[in-house]
């Protein structure tokens, strides 16, 4: 287990982090989800070593890591950037930090002819960084992590570089390479999406404290908080003010045609296929709604939700409001 007590830095009189409490169990994903600037990265310095913490400790396994030197600490971390060597081929970049740590030549021979398999890389061994794919780069970032056998997985935004597409084709590969593993894996993400589909929980990072954790599921549907709500969920939650120093959200896809309800007309529309994003103008402000993508609909016309679908949030501190 990866533990974390009252962890904190700060460059200058500025505090970048603070008193982040956060447990990762074995074969547990945690997604550190936030905005930038909001600290993510630093916690992944601190755990890898790479930066000393100004209060705080950081155990793994029992075992103190806060004077242990980053060599010394047995931990697989994959950068947004594939930080590979442009003049060296895939072997090559792997074969590099075995040797460094003594390895012998047989085992490395064995250990990454292993791991190029793994990675479905055996045909590209040769070849250098220029003359693979994103995904492909990504994966021989991924290789060399697996490589260190490690006790511990960081991962600081491994598919921020990658367009769309190899984003949805890299999942399922980062899952069943080092997701389904024994090892607790520290996920470093500002994509919501992301952090929702590879974490078994999300803690949500603000101003470097850490605003709520909890399962995918739980953050969705009970936001500790006007700032939560408005990160986790896509479209965008709607966030209305309802008078008494209350703001009142409301998800997108809670939204319904009713001629009775509120007045609205259409400002903008997104058809995408098996949904459209309405952008309604109403007296309550700018709301967004989401309905079937063959919905139909005639102005002038009105909208509605139901109380259950209601979360209700004081004003001035942003905390959820209980019913």
């Amino acid at each position: 287990m990866l533990n974390l007590t009252n962890l904190g830095k700060r460059f200058g009189t500025q505090w970048i982090l603070r008193g982040l409490n956060l447990q990762v169990a074995s074969g547990e994903c945690v997604a550190l989800l936030g905005p930038s600037g909001c600290g993510k990265s630093t916690a992944l310095r601190l755990i890898a070593g790479l930066e000393a913490p100004d209060e705080g400790t950081i155990q793994l396994d029992g075992t103190l890591l806060n004077r242990i030197p980053a060599e010394r600490r047995r931990i697989g971390m994959v950068f947004q950037s594939y930080a590979l060597f442009p003049h060296l081929s895939v072997w090559d970049n792997l074969n590099l930090g075995l040797r460094i740590r003594g390895v012998t030549k047989a085992e490395r021979m064995e250990r990454i002819g292993a791991v190029l398999e793994t990675v479905q890389l055996t045909v590209q061994a040769e070849q250098r960084p220029h003359q693979l794919s994103g995904g492909q780069r990504q994966r021989v970032a991924l290789a060399r992590a697996l490589l260190r056998d490690p006790q511990l997985y960081l991962l600081d935004e491994p598919m921020s570089n990658l367009d769309a597409q190899l984003r949805d084709e890299l999942r399922p590969e980062l899952r069943r390479l080092i997701l389904q593993g024994p090892q607790p894996v520290l996920y470093v993400t500002h994509d919501q999406q992301e952090a929702m589909a590879l974490a078994n929980r999300i803690a949500v990072i603000r101003s470097g404290r850490i605003e709520q954790i909890g399962t995918p599921e739980e953050l969705y549907k009970s936001p500790a908080s006007s700032f939560v709500a408005g990160f986790i969920g896509r479209p965008q939650i709607n966030l209305l003010d309802d008078g008494q120093d209350v703001t009142l959200g409301i998800r997108p896809e809670d939204l319904r045609f009713d001629p009775e309800g509120i007045p609205c007309r259409i400002i903008n529309r997104e058809w995408q296929g098996s949904s459209q994003l309405l952008l309604l103008d109403t007296p309550r402000g700018t709301v967004r709604m989401l309905c079937a993508g063959d919905a139909a609909w005639s102005e002038p016309f009105g909208v509605r939700w139901s109380k259950a679908a209601e979360h209700r949030f004081d004003t001035r501190s942003g905390q959820r409001l209980q019913p």
